[in-house]
């Protein structure tokens, strides 16, 4: 075991990037999320913010200017944009090609996925999922 380090498991790896999520949108935006949601398949992630739309963009949208709100909320994406790539390879180890995001003003979500330079390493878990039948039989 020398010199060998044991990798996190994937959970492991969404809990610690919807962490980091919740921190940038803190930090550059002072919103505070009611969760971020982050789910890895293959080379694919997808983030699922609840509570996301700030509320200059919450103002605008019920005073009838929702396309300003989604004209904001497109700028605010765009600003943001190399920060998150920069923390999905951070937590990830992967780079991002592709950042495709979206929000609605209605729910307050929004919605990204990051196409993957290739799927992250991760081991898989030892504990059994509480959503897997049971393998053996009595």
């Amino acid at each position: 075991m020398a010199g060998e380090t044991l990798e996190p498991t994937r959970g492991k790896l969404e809990r610690s990037l919807s962490q980091a999520i919740q921190a940038l949108y803190r930090s550059q935006l002072g919103q505070q999320m009611s969760q971020a949601l982050c789910h890895l398949l293959d080379n694919k992630l997808i983030i699922i913010i609840e509570n996301g739309i700030t509320q200059p963009e919450k103002l605008l949208a019920q005073n009838g200017q929702q396309d300003l709100a989604l004209q904001v909320r497109a700028q605010l994406e765009s600003v943001l944009e190399v920060q998150l790539k920069d923390l999905i390879k951070e937590v990830l180890g992967v780079g991002v090609t592709d950042l495709l995001s979206d929000a609605t003003l209605e729910t307050g979500r929004t919605g990204t996925i990051a196409i993957l330079e290739s799927a992250p390493k991760f081991r898989e878990s030892t504990s059994k999922s509480k959503t897997q039948p049971a393998t053996s039989q009595s």
